[in-house]
């Protein structure tokens, strides 16, 4: 019987572990963009965010339902001790790294993206598809927006905060290819209509270039994730 119960939880743990040295992977790499290439802090911090991103496509070889939530709610934990609200300096300076990517944005900025993707994945642990319709959006959307708008950005709004035309067109562009390529990926796996994902992407893409555009600073990694699942849920027919 323990023979047994090792051999069904020993893939989820080998996975989970990948999935951690994954993100540690990211992190290394992010502080390094700024030495190797001359990257600044925020592209650094983006690419991070677009990199955790990728961590919905494992989630369908998970067996154990809380595997993936269990994934990322360490990570709460981990961004906080590495913000500016650190009640461990000694933990805090240790974070180097990732203290480094959180200073130049808002300083909860990854706590409130963790704390999105742990909730998602701890709702939807067997729709990883409705998980992706809140990650991706930050992850690859927010991403282009903040670079786009902050090199070619020309055309300002203020709604909530000063954004950019071309920085509101890149978060829907990116947040709709990057929805689009995991959507067909999870058609497969679960056989879902692929067309009707690819209306589903246009809606969830739409949705979140708008709320991104009115969210406050930092509040976009609560508002994004959420909102994006519950307009994929509610276009499903889910909600």
């Amino acid at each position: 019987m323990p023979g047994t119960l090792v051999g069904e939880i020993l893939p989820d743990l080998m996975l989970m572990a990948a999935c951690y040295g994954y993100v540690l992977a990211m992190i290394l790499v992010s502080e390094r963009l700024q030495s190797l290439i001359g990257a600044s802090r925020g592209a650094s911090r983006k690419f991070l965010h677009a990199m955790i991103g990728n961590l919905p496509l494992v989630i369908p070889f998970f067996r154990w339902t809380l595997a993936p939530f269990i994934v990322a709610a360490p990570f709460i934990a981990v961004t906080f001790l590495a913000s500016p609200a650190s009640p461990l300096t000694t933990i805090r300076d240790s974070l180097d790294r990732l203290t480094n990517l959180t200073e130049e944005g808002h300083p909860f900025g990854l706590v409130f993206y963790a704390v999105s993707y742990s909730l998602l994945a701890l709702i939807f642990p067997s729709k990883p598809y409705v998980i992706a319709a809140g990650v991706l959006p930050m992850a690859y959307g927010d991403s282009a927006a903040y670079l786009v708008g902050e090199r070619y950005g020309r055309h300002r709004y203020m709604l909530v905060h000063e954004k950019s035309l071309e920085g509101s067109l890149a978060m829907f562009t990116a947040s709709f290819l990057s929805l689009t390529a995991n959507l067909v990926y999870f058609s497969a796996i679960y056989g879902l209509q692929a067309t009707e994902q690819l209306v589903l992407a246009l809606a969830v893409s739409l949705v979140v270039a708008v709320v991104e555009s009115i969210s406050p600073r930092g509040l976009d990694n609560l508002t994004v994730p959420f909102l994006g699942a519950a307009t994929y849920l509610y276009m499903a027919g889910w909600m």
